[in-house]
């Protein structure tokens, strides 16, 4: 876990200098207007701060997809490079139209780090700490701030402040970002494996886990390339497999899948359950929505309030998914329901994923090379080694189906379905492979088997099987194969359809609604009233008692708020995988309703001098500590868990373009809405679009906390389609 959380931290340097730039433009500011005589052109006062904002939204258009073409880590060395050319032309700025020139190159450095480092970091960290080391760019933002404000209050203590190098030192703190992100940071790995880079992959894998053995993260990543297909929710009962000739417990073989591990003998047997049937979860969900996740789910659906029937299908099982992980000790004491098959390793083991891009694409003239002296499939050609081998296994499998499995975190696990289906005109059997991520939910009431939820689609990694008769002959290989990912990638204009995907489209309205609500939920004009809040307190009068001046305690007291925001952002932190992201959006927004409230309130009602200053200056500092524990970080992070691999960066595209238009929108609004409604009507706006985000926050945005990112989109693509149908018999 070190790994990743030193990469994550380097990454998050990235933010650090957006939040360092955004200080120092602020404090900037009141010396660029005397130099150039801006008073008398606000137009172009304005220009100077929003040609930022302009060249962040210009480059989001087309980071996301071009991040997917050449991957995460070129694009954060670009963005390192753009900070530090716009540093250096700050620093240089003869006139005010270099400025301008200046400022858009810094925007685009922006638009690249607050795009991609979130993206980055989810496609390195372990679910575990995802969230946590996610909320890293708040904080680094925030803590460069800091820093930024401390450097510019101390240059404002000079006779001349010369404010080229207040915004030219940003060239410094670039440098140390160059260094990082070219001599440091890994490409994803993530990336890696879409690209069929895998030896790379698991490299890097093994550098971010600091363990040897990723080969079941690594079979995750190839089976995570799929965005779309259908996706259904299954359910077994799992119990040891039997000995050969001997019926299972479940009344012979037919009809169970044998799940395989690598050793003879390993193996357990899955029967099929009916969803709602006798001694199925969805039954006993009717009873009690706690003990598996789509009886969670149905409980919600069949007995839940209104308000529960309007939930999103992918809230429900999620909610259900956490609901059922709170599982009390046993009696030994321990913890139940964590991993399936704690004796089981990885069938690919036997065959690891070392494609390599020069390895994807192969003739029919060299097919009997790849083959080594047991009829398997050697690790140089690496493109058809098989899944399972049968000729080992078969005895347990009755010629039914098989599967193997594999931990993929989070109390998951990886399995394979090849099932023989019947033969052809032709004589060729026609097999197929499906992908289950296996979830168990409990003991079965023998205590000897397990109930086990599974989500069942495609597999990514491919179903081709030998169908060269001479080839079977001399190498008899039965069972599917694996596929190089790269011969998989999809096609620049297949991007764009597979937004179309219902599990995409899904997925992607969450996350833009999510941006609009959090650009329109008052922040900035929190930010705009802070300065005249303050001062109605009488802290500008005190730091002026000090002998500071005008411009040294506006710039102090920004500082101060900042470095209220750093303590609140570290529990953010704590809480992240422990409440969840959800969780903590539902506590937050209340509080940040009643906080504008309060300001409403404070503007309206006739009150005391000291009255009014104690609650304008409390409620300020409310919201900005309660923004950033939950509706500043979560956003963002929940949008690089959301989307498919392959569509990821085009996606986060989206959504970042929808973030830096609404802020666009919200800042240039700001002083006509100040103007027509008043500072209490504002505040009353931002207070009903809070009231929107949290009844939008309890119907349609999911707890990812923990899980694979993976899974989550599968989750998507089940939700999209709508809860599962169960029988009332």
């Amino acid at each position: 876990m070190r790994g990743a959380a030193l990469v994550a931290l380097a990454a998050a340097m990235g933010n650090m200098l957006q939040g360092w730039d955004n200080a120092t433009i602020a404090g900037s500011l009141l010396y660029i207007k005397r130099e150039f005589g801006l008073e008398a052109h606000p137009a172009l006062e304005g220009l100077v701060v929003a040609t930022s904002l302009i060249g962040a939204t210009v480059v989001t258009t087309f980071s996301g997809p071009l991040s997917d073409s050449i991957g995460r880590r070129p694009m954060l060395i670009a963005s390192s490079l753009l900070y530090a050319l716009a540093g250096l032309l700050m620093l240089w700025s003869p006139t005010v139209h270099v400025l301008l020139l200046a400022r858009l190159v810094d925007g685009l450095a922006v638009g690249l780090a607050v795009t991609l480092v979130p993206v980055y970091i989810s496609e390195t960290a372990p679910p575990e700490i995802r969230g946590t080391l996610n909320t890293l760019p708040q904080f680094t933002g925030s803590g460069g701030m800091f820093l930024s404000y401390c450097m510019v209050f101390a240059m404002t203590l000079a006779p001349s402040p010369d404010w080229r190098v207040m915004l030219g030192v940003l060239f410094l703190p670039s440098l140390l970002y160059i260094a990082v992100a070219v001599f440091y940071l890994p490409e994803s790995p993530r990336w890696l494996v879409s690209k069929g880079r895998m030896r790379e992959a698991r490299v890097v894998l093994q550098m971010l886990r600091n363990r040897e053995d990723v080969e079941g993260e690594m079979a995750l990543l190839a089976e995570g390339l799929g965005s779309g297909g259908v996706t259904a929710i299954e359910e077994y009962i799992v119990g040891p497999a039997p000995v050969d000739g001997e019926n299972d417990e479940f009344g012979g073989k037919s009809g169970g899948v044998t799940l395989f591990g690598p050793e003879r003998g390993m193996s357990w047997v899955a029967q099929p359950v009916p969803l709602g049937g006798q001694g199925s979860m969805l039954g006993s969900a009717r009873q009690s929505r706690q003990g598996s996740l789509l009886g969670s789910a149905m409980g919600l659906s069949r007995m839940g309030s209104m308000l529960d029937n309007l939930q999103d299908p992918v809230v429900a099982l999620l909610g259900g998914l956490h609901e059922m992980n709170r599982v009390p000790p046993n009696a030994d004491g321990g913890v139940t329901g964590t991993t399936l098959f704690t004796n089981f390793g990885s069938v690919l083991g036997d065959h690891p994923l070392d494609w390599d891009e020069e390895n994807a694409a192969h003739s029919d003239d060299d097919e009997h090379d790849k083959f080594d002296n047991d009829g398997k499939v050697s690790a140089d050609g690496g493109l058809r080694a098989p899944l399972l081998d049968m000729r080992r296994q078969s005895s347990l499998t009755g010629g039914e189906g098989m599967a193997s499995t594999m931990g993929i975190g989070g109390g998951w696990q990886l399995a394979w379905k090849w099932t023989e289906g019947e033969a052809g005109p032709d004589g060729t059997k026609q097999s197929t492979v499906q992908r289950m991520y296996l979830h168990e939910e409990g003991a079965a009431t023998d205590g000897h088997n397990v109930h086990a939820a599974a989500l069942v689609s495609k597999s990514a990694l491919y179903t081709t099987t030998t169908n060269d008769e001479n080839l079977q002959h001399e190498h008899p290989i039965m069972g599917p194969a694996l596929v190089h990912p790269a011969t998989t990638a999809a096609k620049p204009g297949a991007l764009w359809r597979e937004l179309l995907e219902p599990g995409v489209r899904h997925a992607l309205l969450c996350g833009v609604t999510l941006q609009i609500l959090q650009q329109f939920s008052g922040i900035n004009g929190v930010l705009y009233y802070t300065p005249q809040i303050l001062d109605q307190a009488g802290v500008s009068v005190l730091l002026e008692g000090l002998g500071l001046s005008s411009d040294s305690t506006s710039i102090l007291i920004s500082g101060l708020t900042t470095l209220l925001m750093l303590p609140t952002i570290v529990v953010a932190m704590r809480l992240m995988d422990v409440s969840g992201r959800r969780s903590l959006l539902l506590w937050t927004i209340p509080v940040l309703i009643a906080s504008l409230v309060a300001l409403v309130a404070a503007d309206i009602v006739p009150m005391a001098t000291t009255a009014h200053a104690a609650i304008s200056t409390s409620s300020v500092i409310v919201y900005f500590c309660t923004f950033v524990m939950g509706f500043g970080p979560i956003p963002n992070i929940l949008c690089s868990e959301i989307f498919p691999t392959r569509v990821r960066g085009l996606c986060i595209a989206i959504c970042s373009l929808t973030f830096w238009l609404c802020d666009i929108i919200v800042t240039y609004s700001l002083p006509v809405m100040l103007n027509s409604v008043g500072l209490a009507g504002v505040f009353s706006i931002y207070a009903v679009v809070c009231c929107i985000a949290l009844v939008f926050v309890a119907l349609r945005v999911p707890e990812t906390k923990g899980l694979p990112l993976e899974v989550i989109t599968e989750f998507f693509n089940v939700g999209a389609k709508g809860l599962p149908k169960i029988d009332d018999d």
